[in-house]
């Protein structure tokens, strides 16, 4: 008899998989043809019963998927570690001394369990190394091939774990590329055997060697809470599973740590309170109650024993453990050890652990005291009152753990300590007592600092230290001599934390490379464009082309112009290798991928080059070489746009399909784990709805770990691909509904999941997957406004959110404007906004809005915009930064004179002021520092994007130093302004046109395009081809632009000529051709074209189509709709074709970017329903 609970998971289950189908008729159907089917529900006098048979006939339609067995997937993984180094698979003699003469893992040797796990370990072997493993080898497994799970682990067989410790010593002593595959295969074994079986029947040794076994595997697999042991056992096995879960805490994500947390309190819980933290909902579920939410389960040896895990411990948890419990951990040697090692921690979980340590001590002089033993906790820590000396400098150090989380309120307390430790100390002794809080001391007192120990500092410290522009210019004045014509190469070494100051005249003169080549590179690292050219041209007046790129690495060979690249005949080198392993620009690398593969030396492996190849040099790979292309563009996908990896994939799946027309209607587990999900993603909609059932669980923890980055946005694999991996989880034989286990499954892919289709999960899976779904880089514009609807009907009103719920799904809210302003004051609320903006790559207005608005107004009113009376201090023009944008006028005229030259470099920092505040700003300068005529070079270069506010007449008077212009080209200037900054600029500097160097066309940056046309026209050619690479970001009028690319015909000829290399050097030059010289270009360069240059672009519609669509996806989607009301149906429909990244496409549709059907299609998918809609209007 069916209980009314079991009538309600089946109906459940046929909802979700009727939701599921719902889902995927987005991809055959319209938007609005999807709502209208979907209001049949609603609209329906017996709805639930339409509801019911519709959801019956949706899940009729797919067979439901076997689960596998996950531990053979992650010994692939670890075996093409194995077969990646160049070890050669072990043969039968060596399998056969380890696994049948070791007795392991059987009683009885030579037995036929003892020959059928020899034929598992060869089946995943054959699998991984199929063209390696010798023809004995392959007739053993051809002869056991139906043996495809290990008897270890099979129902009712004993695995004899004594022979365990033989098996490793015999594995230790083997051969190392022997070891690394045997190691492959039992170190996964084993550690499934530690889920799926208690300790009843195992000694402490056998589980310690069991533990010790499995250590590598864990290394080696996206585990989640359901990799982990059910049951542990004894006590202490649960100690010995937390340390080896500690060796990969590094390694781990955020979501796996969080269920490693959970299944560390569900195994405490168990054990000592009798009750179970999972829902109902989760299979894993125990038969006994639910735990309180107050359970105490945390105690001290919990926390030691989880060390930095405890990070990701939920608040309730801390504030629910004994005060007696806390304190027992704070005072242990464990503690300072646990926080020092922890990188990230939320500000809710750090306030309420700083909170219950404070109150371990008897007052505030007591916990000052222990300051030191903070670690990542000290983020949190606001003393009340000043600190002594020497107690500022313990935190001080702390504090350093801090510098990663972008919140100013740190570096405004690491000030207030720098000035107590300063209070103490003279500047000779500020190096050793501050360390690196050095870099906090403004430039008057770096100046103060003997030559010696600063110096000493700058080389101990390198790369690692953040100095301002003021405190860089205050350095190199000190340290530099001013009056030399030279300085070595190995003193500018030194000085690489504050190249970027470094002036270019000095650069030019560098004229050799240190012996140090690693030295050379750092000091590269944060130089700007033109200092980069300058030291390459001092450098090319010693060196030959040719030696130059043997010997330079980093940001400075990135640099080398075509025209030197090409000069170093890079075919004549004997040894290619040292070449082919640099990393190199996009420019050089289309050069070097062209010129290898038309002289037959371009090899398929894993080089930065890769990214210069075309879809015809892909196409062109011989179907035997086809692996050695996947792998290579697999292992630099950081390097590759969205076009290259579709078409790598599509050559990839072509080559399959002529192994088998069905391949991928059969294909199996193996054979989709070796197609990288890389590559996986890019399968056509059609052929990832028809993958068989059976691959799902391969194809489910191919996802999980996907980075959908390299698919287009609007491309129909991803819908697809979200519909197919929905219908393996509520599929599975036996499942009611998915899990928030099974939801995390999903990885990426639950952020494109449309929000009705999650409407159907239990309560506790809702809120597990809108927590997860908060870390999306991507949600689809539809489906936002959607899922912001779902994050509040679930949570309730944002106003009376906890911290807590702010950080776990506050990502999810500020995606609306509105609900962003509208956020109330809360004395939390701006740390949290703080951590949420520090993960967003492009904050919203919205968001540095709000945060105004919570800095500068203390009262409870923080949600009204800050009155005009508000005064401006440089404590809370520091804190904002680029935020200072949101001052009024008003409020800017009224600012202390002293606040504004303190301040004055933070303020000309910001770029986007309006002309209102900019008025204001320029006069507070001139009554600061005088009229224009009277500023100095220095004074000019702290006001930064101040100076835009200036009028033309003065722009031509400003001292502009050439070195400060690529910084202040940033700030909005508009086209009229081009010309007097040009003025002043080449006075000033005593510069002409026909005398403008490579150094400095590059140093003028946007400026160049203040140059009359007759001017351009005297430019130097040869200077103009060296510098033309380093220029690509120059952005002019289009009447500069088409002037510009005269010189670039003069320099490089016609278009019609230009290669993909060229193309991509010219970065926004192309933007000026004509029409006729743009539909010259061959389709093959139009994929190179600078993705920023695409808008700007006037004539797109005299192109063909081939070259619209060759524009590939990435250049496609910066195509403007001023663009494409100039473009005809064909041209459209390519452009749809490109920006999708569908070739196949034949013709446009809707902005979902899903593909279309054919009518015979739509008609064959639909016949099911009208069966059932015809029952419906029968009830």
């Amino acid at each position: 008899m069916i209980t009314g609970k079991e009538q309600h998971n089946k109906m459940q289950s046929m909802l979700l998989k009727g939701l599921v189908m719902l889902g995927e008729m987005n991809s055959f159907f319209s938007p609005q043809q999807t709502h209208r089917l979907a209001n049949l529900f609603h609209m329906a006098p017996k709805g639930g019963t339409a509801c019911f048979l519709l959801i019956v006939g949706c899940g009729a339609l797919a067979a439901p998927p076997q689960n596998g067995c996950d531990f053979k997937d992650v010994a692939e993984k670890m075996m093409r570690k194995c077969q990646n180094k160049g070890y050669d698979a072990p043969d039968m003699m060596q399998l056969g001394t380890i696994f049948n003469y070791s007795d392991f893992p059987m009683a009885e040797r030579n037995s036929e369990r003892s020959g059928s796990l020899v034929s598992s370990v060869l089946n995943v072997l054959y699998s991984v190394t199929p063209d390696e493993v010798n023809e004995t080898v392959r007739i053993h497994t051809h002869t056991h091939s139906q043996i495809l799970q290990p008897p270890l682990i099979q129902k009712n067989k004993t695995w004899n774990l004594k022979n365990l410790p033989d098996v490793l010593r015999l594995m230790e002593n083997s051969s190392v590329a022997s070891a690394c595959y045997i190691q492959a295969f039992v170190a996964p074994l084993c550690w499934k055997t530690l889920t799926t079986r208690n300790d009843d029947n195992m000694t402490a040794d056998e589980y310690d060697a069991l533990l010790r076994a499995a250590k590598p595997a864990l290394q080696n697999m996206p585990f989640t809470g359901t990799d982990l042991p059910t049951d542990v056992g004894r006590g202490p096995n649960l100690e010995e599973i937390m340390e080896m879960l500690l060796e990969v805490y590094d390694a781990s994500s955020e979501d796996q740590r969080t269920q490693v947390v959970r299944w560390v309190k569900e195994q405490i819980t168990q054990k000592y309170f009798n009750c179970t933290t999972r829902p109902p909902s989760d299979p894993r579920s125990m038969p006994m109650e639910s735990c309180e939410l107050s359970v105490k389960w945390l105690n001290s040896e919990a926390l030691t024993m989880m060390g930095p895990y405890v990070s990701r411990l939920a608040t309730e948890d801390v504030n629910s453990s004994p005060d007696k419990q806390l304190c027992g951990f704070f005072h242990s040697a464990k503690f300072q050890h646990t926080m020092s090692s922890i990188s990230n921690i939320n500000p809710s979980l750090g306030r309420t652990f700083l909170q219950k340590f404070q109150e371990c001590f008897r007052g505030e002089q007591e916990f000052a005291e222990n300051v030191d033993k903070l670690g990542i906790l000290a983020c949190y820590y606001s003393p009340a009152a000043d600190l002594s000396p020497d107690i500022s400098g313990r935190l001080l150090s702390e504090l350093n753990t801090c510098d990663e989380f972008s919140n100013p309120k740190i570096t405004k307390l690491k000030k207030r300590l720098v000035k107590s430790v300063m209070s103490n100390t003279n500047a000779t002794e500020a190096v050793g007592r501050l360390g690196r809080s050095v870099a906090l001391l403004s430039p008057k007192q770096l100046s103060e600092i003997p030559d010696k120990q600063l110096k000493e500092f700058l080389k101990n410290m390198g790369l690692d230290v953040q100095w301002t522009r003021g405190q860089q210019r205050a350095v190199v004045t000190k340290l530099l001599c001013s009056e030399c014509a030279d300085v070595p190469v190995e003193e500018l070494v030194d000085l690489q934390s504050v190249a970027g100051v470094l002036p270019s005249r000095l650069l030019k003169r560098v004229k050799s490379i240190p012996p140090q080549n690693e030295g050379l590179r750092n000091l590269t690292m944060r130089m700007k464009k033109a200092q980069l050219v300058a030291v390459l041209q001092g450098l090319l007046g010693e060196m030959v082309p040719s030696e130059l790129v043997q010997k330079l690495s980093g940001p400075l060979l990135r640099r080398l112009p075509l025209n030197q690249l090409e000069e170093a005949n890079i075919s004549s080198f004997s040894s290619l290798d040292t070449v082919a392993s640099k990393v190199w620009s996009m420019p050089q690398a289309a050069f070097l991928a062209k010129q290898m593969h038309e002289q037959k030396k371009f090899r398929w492996r894993p080089y930065s080059f890769l990214q210069g190849v075309t879809c015809e040099m892909i196409d062109k790979v011989a179907d035997n070489d086809t692996q050695d292309m996947a792998q290579a563009v697999t292992e630099t996908s950081q390097l590759l746009s969205k076009g290259q990896a579709g078409c790598a994939a599509r050559k990839l799946f072509a080559t399959k399909e002529k192994e088998r027309a069905d391949y991928f209607k059969t294909i199996t587990q193996e054979e989709m784990n070796n197609i990288s999900t890389y590559l996986l993603l890019h399968l056509p909609p059609m052929k990832v709805r028809n993958l068989p059932a059976s691959v799902c669980p391969a194809f489910l923890d191919k996802m999980r770990e996907a980075d959908l980055s390299s698919l287009p946005q609007r491309s129909p694999s991803r819908p697809a691909l979200t519909q197919r991996a929905l219908r393996c989880l509520v599929e599975a034989p036996g499942v009611s509904g998915p899990s928030a286990a099974d939801v995390r499954r999903l990885g990426p892919l639950l952020c494109e999941l449309p929000p009705f289709q999650l409407l159907a999960v239990a309560p506790e899976v809702l809120n597990a997957s809108l927590r997860q779904m908060a870390a999306c880089q991507h949600i689809p514009r539809g489906h936002t406004a959607d899922t912001i609807q779902l994050v509040t009907q679930t949570f309730g009103d944002p106003s009376y959110w906890s911290a807590e719920t702010m950080e776990a799904v506050g990502p999810l809210l500020l995606l609306d404007d509105n609900a962003t302003s509208g956020l109330p004051y809360k004395s939390w609320m701006k740390d949290v906004l703080y951590s949420l903006k520090s993960g967003m790559p492009h904050p919203s207005n919205a968001l540095r809005r709000k945060l105004f608005d919570l800095i500068t107004d203390t009262t409870p009113n923080a949600g009204v915009a800050s009155s005009d009376d508000k005064e401006i201090t440089v404590d809370l023009i520091e804190e904002l930064g680029k935020d200072n944008v949101y001052w009024t006028h008003t409020q800017l005229a009224g600012m202390s004179n002293e606040t504004f030259l303190t301040a004055l470099e933070t303020l000309g920092a910001v770029s986007d002021y309006r002309a209102d505040q900019l008025a204001v700003l320029s006069k507070r300068a001139t009554e600061a520092f005088g009229p224009v005529s009277q500023m100095t070079e220095s004074e000019v270069m702290q006001m930064g994007c101040i100076t835009r506010g200036f009028s033309n007449a003065d722009l031509q008077r400003f001292p502009f130093s050439l070195d400060a212009l690529e910084e202040i080209a940033k700030c909005g200037w508009n086209d009229s302004q081009m010309q007097p900054v040009w003025r002043g600029v080449s006075a000033h500097n005593n510069l002409t046109a026909q005398h403008l160097g490579a150094v400095e066309m590059v140093a003028l940056s946007r400026f160049i395009c203040g140059l009359s046309s007759t001017e351009l026209q005297q430019l130097n050619v040869d200077a103009f081809k060296d510098a033309v690479g380093s220029m690509d970001g120059v952005q002019c009028s289009s009447e500069v632009t088409q002037q510009m690319r005269r010189i670039a015909v003069s320099a490089f000829g016609k278009p019609d000529s230009w290669t993909e290399a060229r193309v991509s050097e010219l970065g926004n030059i192309i933007a000026g051709l004509n029409s006729t010289e743009l539909a010259s270009l061959d389709p093959a360069v139009f994929s190179f074209i600078s993705t920023f240059s695409v808008p700007l672009i006037q004539h797109l519609d005299a192109l063909s189509v081939v070259q619209v669509e060759a524009l590939g996806p990435d250049n496609a989607a910066m195509v403007t709709s001023e663009q494409r009301a100039s473009l005809s149906e064909e041209q459209l429909a390519a452009l749809e074709r490109a920006e999708t990244g569908s070739p196949d496409q034949t013709q446009r549709s809707g902005q979902s970017g899903t593909p279309s059907l054919s009518v015979e299609g739509i008609s064959a998918f639909v016949k099911p329903f009208l069966l059932l809609l015809t029952g419906f209007l029968l009830l």
